[in-house]
């Protein structure tokens, strides 16, 4: 620390004077940045921030120790540092790297924060304003909307040791910390978005160096018949009249929205700032499911499909659409969802798709067809169908034994006049018979022919008993569907081995009882009077099991050709996203539009049309769709190009001809989401405003890409920056064009990219 300088001053001197009377004292050269201090009586040191307000206003009293800091050459304040890690920043200052390339160390969960960060400071404008130090005049540190110039010395930190050429990387947790102070949803170590953060701190710079350090009322105007030049010029004078900053100088552009009523056509005009676009995808109304398809025929596996139905669509679109497949009428077919052995839900065909998620195992199960329901008509019931094995119990007399679910659970078709236990045998005996073998000759006796008759009778693959489309599922029918005629369905009184009919039989694999829908507690007897649905369990002896089950065979299916084909997303262009920017919608109940003339709130129809644009334009991908029903990130590959993106077509106001750069647009930086919903990581691609070089940003990593590397499914956040700004920042001869990107360096590694 330099000897003490003392000073005489006024009361009604500024801070700033006391500065530059210290700058002169120490002689310190123009271009080094300095900051003061006072220390208290207690031995505590408070910043002046602002310069601008007199000695009395800052308390400042006759004996009063003001200290002077200067800023070191890597961007940091030596009041910033411990003591304890001097000697390694000393090693710091001897790096010297290309400025701009510095990665930022995530301090948990913060990547989100890191890549907003480097997207906004390779904004050459924007960087160059700090680095140049025009923040420090405009300063605003009593703006009630402001955060009290905290945010914007902050991030002006940030950006002077990022781009002083002394660090390969550096911990933002000052910055962090600022963040959390001034905006609560970001405290703590969750990961958020960074499109979010970039609004925030984007608003939150634009307060901190408003101008305007008053701002005056200001009503807003509507069209009222007037031209659109006259409303537009109206409305930007009365933004900038409260908001003028280099965040609006560089940012914000003006919406034209117009406002349709449906009662009384009363047209609403006005013109809006924006500060981003945020563009919707084109988002496909199909959807992609896969489900296996289990035939009557018991030859068949079951076969994997791939089927690709409306997204809105109901249960029956989903077997049109197998039906396609199967040539199976989708009459003759039941949808189920299979979980633990057992149906977790049976499908009416009227239900929404939407009830299954793609995690499901869903399984469509071909039935008899169903003749219309009338007195002689012979009528089909479908049985739902579990599989049990017995375990014994662990209890000390072993008087009982316990049931385990296993495998797949079947939908049988029976025919109404062959409800009996025994043919029920014979009917499952058939339908399992890819799996189960049936038993040798040497557990046979005389009653084979009965039972052969009794196969006879058994439904073939592919016989319909007449047709109906009233596939109601066996869950919700009614007495009329055939379903409940199960209430009359075993002949015996109570099933098991004891009351079989008693007559030679062909030595039994299994035991059938009738269940709850959960095939957990048996049902000694159907009640005649309820029209509960039968459920009907398979119950095998271990011994059984082990001799006459193939499990390996049970479990095996098939894979339909469907399945091979990858449905691969069509890309979109990023000019169709600005199309459906700029469509008419009709506003949501949520948010109606209130109709001055109609004096009610109505469903209005809404267009917004783009009328100017910033210098430096950010385009918002909205791949995050939230909905009462559904939450998805759409990832699909969005076309977008990285030099002369022109905007002629879509900006309504009437254009320069001698001037087509102000619609041109060079891109420059890139917020890159990898992942899903609840987790991700975010990186960034820029390009360095002094160099022309893309650089990859992985929090403390940074690599060079190429070009061709920067398209990606990942892309989030464009930054695109206006040809004319380029020119204007590059008036030197030769450099009108951003030079090229050099091939260079390893690309990132993919695999990397993709860690959430």
């Amino acid at each position: 620390m330099d000897t003490p300088h003392i000073a005489q001053f006024s009361h009604t001197d500024s801070v700033d004077l006391v500065l530059r009377t210290a700058r002169e004292q120490f002689v310190v050269s123009p271009q080094e940045e300095t900051r003061l201090w006072i220390k208290n009586a207690e031995g505590s040191f408070e910043r002046l921030c602002n310069t601008r307000v007199t000695l009395l206003d800052a308390a400042l009293k006759t004996g009063q120790v003001v200290i002077m800091e200067t800023r070191n050459k890597d961007g940091t304040w030596p009041s910033a540092q411990p003591q304890a890690v001097n000697t390694a920043l000393e090693e710091d200052e001897e790096f010297q790297g290309q400025p701009g390339i510095c990665g930022l160390t995530n301090l948990g969960n913060t990547c989100f924060m890191n890549s907003a960060l480097q997207c906004l400071s390779n904004v050459p404008q924007l960087t160059e304003y700090f680095l140049k130090n025009h923040y420090l005049e405009e300063l605003n540190f009593c703006n009630p909307l402001g955060m009290k110039g905290e945010i914007a010395e902050a991030y002006a930190d940030l950006v002077k040791q990022a781009w002083s050429g002394h660090h390969r990387s550096i911990v933002p947790h000052v910055f962090k910390t600022k963040v959390g102070h001034f905006a609560s949803q970001f405290l703590g170590y969750q990961q958020h978005d960074s499109q979010e953060l970039l609004s925030f701190l984007l608003d939150g710079l634009h307060e901190d160096l408003n101008r305007v350090k008053k701002k005056e009322y200001v009503e807003l105007c509507d069209a009222a018949g007037r031209p659109d030049q006259e409303v537009a010029q109206e409305a930007w004078q009365n933004h900038k009249r409260r908001n003028d900053s280099v965040i609006v100088d560089t940012f914000h552009g003006l919406f034209k929205s117009t406002l349709v009523c449906p009662d009384c056509g009363n047209v609403s005009v006005t013109f809006d700032p924006f500060c981003y676009l945020s563009v919707p995808l084109p988002v496909s109304h199909k959807r992609v499911m896969e489900v296996f398809f289990v035939s009557m025929d018991p030859r068949r596996k079951p076969e994997q499909h791939r089927l690709v139905v409306p997204k809105k669509g109901k249960i029956s679109d989903l077997c049109v659409a197998l039906a396609k497949h199967t040539g199976m009428s989708p009459e003759r077919m039941m949808v189920a969802d299979v979980f633990s052995h057992r149906f977790y839900k049976i499908y009416q065909l009227e239900e929404s798709l939407s009830s299954i998620l793609d995690r499901d195992d869903i399984f469509i199960y071909e039935v008899s067809g169903r003749s219309a329901i009338g007195e002689n008509s012979r009528e089909d019931v479908v049985l739902p169908i579990y599989l049990r094995e017995r375990t014994p119990a662990r209890d000390y007399n072993n008087s009982y034994y316990g049931l385990m679910l296993f495998g797949h659970p079947l939908l049988v078709s029976v025919p109404r006049d062959r409800l009996s236990w025994d043919a029920l045998y014979h009917i499952l005996l058939y339908r399992l018979s890819r799996y189960v073998t049936r038993p040798s000759s040497d557990d046979e006796d005389d009653g084979d022919e009965k039972d052969m008759e009794d196969k006879d009778n058994i439904p073939k693959p592919g016989h319909v008993a007449g047709g109906s489309s009233q596939d109601s599922g066996p869950e919700q029918a009614g007495p009329s569907s055939g379903v409940a005629g199960g209430s009359r369905a075993p002949v015996d009184n109570s099933p098991g081995p004891s009351h079989w009919p008693q007559r030679a039989r062909r030595k039994h694999l299994f035991t059938l009882q009738t269940v709850n829908s959960n095939g957990t507690s048996d049902r000694s007897t159907f009640n005649e009077d309820t029209h509960a649905q039968p459920y009907i369990a398979i119950d095998w002896e271990p011994e059984m099991k082990k001799r006459y089950y193939d499990e390996v065979e049970a479990e095996g299916y098939v894979k339909h050709d469907c399945v091979g084909y990858v449905l691969k997303k069509a890309p979109v262009r990023l000019q169709e996203c600005i199309e459906l920017f700029t469509t008419v919608e009709t506003l949501e109940k949520e948010n109606p539009w209130y109709c001055p003339t109609c004096k009610q709130h109505q469903l209005a129809t809404k267009k917004l049309d783009l009328w100017m644009l910033p210098e430096t334009l950010i385009i918002h991908l909205k791949r995050f769709s939230y909905t009462k029903f559904s939450r998805e990130k759409l990832d699909t590959l969005v076309e977008f190009p990285i030099r002369d993106l022109d905007f002629s077509e879509f900006v309504i106001k009437p254009q320069n001809e001698s001037a087509p750069e102000l619609y041109k647009y060079d891109l420059i930086a890139v917020s890159n989401h990898y992942g899903g919903l609840r987790d991700g990581h975010y990186t960034t691609f820029a390009c360095n405003k002094d160099s022309g070089q893309w650089h990859y940003f992985d929090d403390n990593s940074v690599s060079p890409v190429t070009e061709n590397q920067i398209e990606s499914k990942a892309a989030y956040v464009l930054f695109y920056q206006r040809q004319d700004v380029a020119r204007r920042l590059q008036p030197q001869p030769g450099l009108a064009e951003p030079p090229a990107s050099p091939a260079c360096g390893p690309p990132p590694n993919s695999e990397f990219m993709d860690v959430n």
